[in-house]
């Protein structure tokens, strides 16, 4: 297995980023295109992908739909479109994280090292049920009322924390500490993003949720009022 899939049509900034990768002790693969490294993927396994948002023909957020579509691998999108809608796409169409260009490479490895940390096994497999919801931690495979649900990885996370901690009251930090760890560079307030989408997958009415509540002032509350 190859720890790091890069994406990028920049040779230069390729080559310095896959020469920093390798000094750090991380095994690469560098690509130029994202139709080459679709097919690479279906040959190879990889810990992480690096992936450029502006690449040529197929874009980045396209790749990262067709890469989350199949692999359930932590995906680290770069970019020059700092906007919010650019980053929100990023993190919707399946992207765990994103960097701005122009990055600091010490703050790029850092982020590669806190997802691949967070992405680090820690159990042989669990079976969470509760208000029709089953959530497989082995298969990463999650059925609402016996259908099955399309989740991104922090969608799954959150959701796992959150059936762990049924009926409790977390807070939107301690949710980011779990999910995104607390050496993550992204900005806490994507919790609230990810879970208006959890919410827009698992409730009846997003708008008046029944399973995922919020406790003012707190965070998130797990499971229905009884």
């Amino acid at each position: 297995m190859t720890d790091i899939l890069i994406i990028e049509d920049d040779p230069e900034l390729g080559r310095l980023v896959t020469d920093f990768m390798l000094k750090e002790g991380f095994s690469v693969k560098l690509c130029e295109a994202a139709e080459e490294a679709l097919v690479l993927l279906k040959k190879e396994d990889f810990r992480l992908a690096l992936l450029d948002v502006m690449l040529p023909r197929m874009n980045g957020f396209e790749t990262c739909s067709a890469i989350r579509s199949s692999r359930d691998i932590p995906i680290l999108m770069m970019s020059a479109l700092t906007d919010e809608d650019s980053k929100l796409l990023g993190y919707e169409t399946g992207a765990d994280d994103y960097i701005d260009k122009p990055f600091s490479v010490k703050v790029l490895t850092a982020k590669i090292k806190a997802l691949l940390k967070r992405k680090q096994p820690k159990d042989p497999g669990t079976v969470l049920r509760s208000c029709g919801i089953v959530l497989d931690t082995l298969s990463r495979r999650v059925t609402c009322n016996d259908k099955v649900l399309k989740l991104n990885a922090k969608e799954f996370e959150l959701l796992k924390y959150l059936m762990e901690h049924s009926g409790e009251a977390v807070s939107k930090d301690e949710l980011f500490n779990a999910v995104w760890g607390m050496d993550c560079f992204t900005e806490p307030s994507t919790v609230s993003v990810h879970i208006r989408w959890l919410r827009e997958k698992l409730e009846q009415d997003p708008n008046s949720p029944r399973l995922i509540r919020t406790v003012w002032k707190v965070g998130y509350k797990f499971g229905e009022d009884k």
